[in-house]
C-alpha cells in the first residue's frame, strides 16, 4: 500500500494525527511506502514524523516540493486556503514510477480501521476514486462546468491508478484545466479535480471519507440537494456515521480548536496523545463561534432548511467576495 501526504509545518501535528492511526490500523499489511510531500517542513518536524513511522518499522520519505508556485506557469490564487492543498496535483511526476497506485489523504483525517478493502477496490476504467460531497454549493458546480445533476466528489481521501494518471497526462489536464479558470477556484485543487477528470472518478462508499459535520444531516436532506447521490444507499450513509474507517475533520467545527464539541474530537484528541506533539494546547480564539457552530449542528438535523440558508447566505458571500478580488 502507498500512502501519500502533504504538508507544511502548519499542519505537520495534523498529518502526525493522522499517520498514527494509519499505522495503528494497518499493522497486518505486509507493506506500506509512506509519502509526504513537504512544502518547507522543518528538520525537526521531518524527523518526529519519521520517528513515528520508525515505532511501527514502516518508513516515511520526505519529498520536498520547496515552493509550490514555482511549478505554475500562471499566477495562482487559492482565496485563503494554504497553496499545499494543490500539491495532489502533482503527485504522477514526485512519485516513484515504480508506484503504480497511490492513496493520498488530507491532514485533517483519522483513520479507524484498515484500509485493505479500499486499497484493493477496483477503480476500473476510472483515473480516480473519491466520495462525494452533496452539499457543494451549485454555484461553485456551474463554475466548473459540471450540471446540477453530475456528482461532485471531495479531494480529502483520493485512490489513484498511477498508471492511468501519467499515461493520460493527468497532470497537465488538471493544470489547463486550472488555468482556463484564471488560477482561481472557490476550492482550488477539488473544483480542479472535478472539472478536469469529469467523468473518470469513481464513487466510493462515504465510510472512506466520512465528513464529521455529516453527522448532522439527514440522508433524506443530502440526496435532496445533490439527487446523484442516492447512488450511495441509505444503508451506507448509516454506516459511515457509525462506524466511519476515515473520518474527515470537514467545517469549522476543528478538534483542535479550544471549546469545540466535535462529536468525533475524542478520536483525534487521543492518537495527538501518542505522538510527538502530545499536550499540544487547543488553539485560542473560536470559543463562543464553536459554540454557536455546534447549535447550528443540532439546527442541521432538526430543520435542514435553517442551515441551508445560513450556507448559502455566508458561502455565497465567500464566493462572490473571491470573484471580486
Amino acid at each position: 500500500m502507498n500512502v501519500v501526504y502533504a504538508s507544511n509545518d502548519g499542519y505537520a501535528r495534523h498529518l502526525a494525527v493522522s499517520l498514527y492511526s494509519l499505522l495503528e490500523h494497518n499493522k497486518e499489511a505486509d507493506k506500506i511506502y509512506l509519502y509526504i510531500l513537504s512544502m518547507g517542513l522543518s528538520e525537526e518536524n521531518k524527523n518526529r514524523l519519521i520517528e513515528i513511522g520508525a515505532q511501527f518499522e514502516r518508513e516515511v520519505i520526505v519529498i520536498e516540493l520547496g515552493d509550490l508556485k514555482e511549478r505554475f506557469s500562471y499566477e495562482v490564487d487559492t482565496g485563503g486556503f494554504d497553496l499545499s492543498i494543490m500539491a495532489r496535483l502533482f503527485v504522477g511526476e514526485v512519485l516513484p514510477e515504480t508506484e503504480e497506485r497511490v492513496l493520498y489523504l488530507d491532514c485533517d483525517t483519522v483513520v479507524n480501521a484498515s484500509l485493505k478493502r479500499l486499497w484493493e477496490m477496483n477503480l476500473e476504467s476510472n483515473m480516480v476514486g473519491a466520495v462525494m460531497e452533496p452539499t457543494i454549493y451549485p454555484a461553485v458546480k456551474e463554475s466548473i462546468g459540471l450540471s446540477p445533476e453530475e456528482p461532485y466528489f471531495n479531494s480529502g481521501v483520493l485512490l489513484i491508478d498511477l498508471n492511468r494518471w501519467r499515461k493520460e497526462q493527468a497532470q497537465k489536464l488538471l493544470l489547463d484545466f486550472y488555468s482556463s479558470r484564471g488560477g482561481k477556484l472557490f476550492a482550488g485543487d477539488q473544483d480542479t479535480i472535478n472539472g478536469a477528470l469529469k467523468g473518470r472518478i469513481k464513487p466510493l462508499p462515504p465510510r472512506y471519507n466520512f465528513f464529521t459535520n455529516y453527522r448532522y444531516f439527514r440522508y433524506s436532506h443530502l440526496a435532496k440537494l445533490s439527487p446523484v447521490y442516492q447512488t450511495i444507499t441509505k444503508k451506507s450513509f448509516q454506516e459511515a456515521k457509525k462506524h466511519p474507517v476515515i473520518l474527515h475533520y470537514m467545517g469549522d467545527e476543528r478538534p483542535w480548536k479550544r471549546g469545540n464539541l466535535n462529536h468525533y474530537r475524542k478520536v483525534y484528541d487521543h492518537y495527538l496523545s501518542l505522538t510527538p506533539w502530545a499536550g499540544t494546547k487547543k488553539e485560542e480564539g473560536s470559543y463562543l463561534y464553536m459554540v454557536i457552530y455546534h447549535l447550528m449542528d443540532y439546527a442541521t438535523f432538526l430543520c435542514p432548511p435553517i442551515r441551508d440558508m445560513v450556507s448559502r447566505h455566508f458561502g455565497m458571500k465567500v464566493i462572490n467576495s473571491r470573484k471580486d478580488s
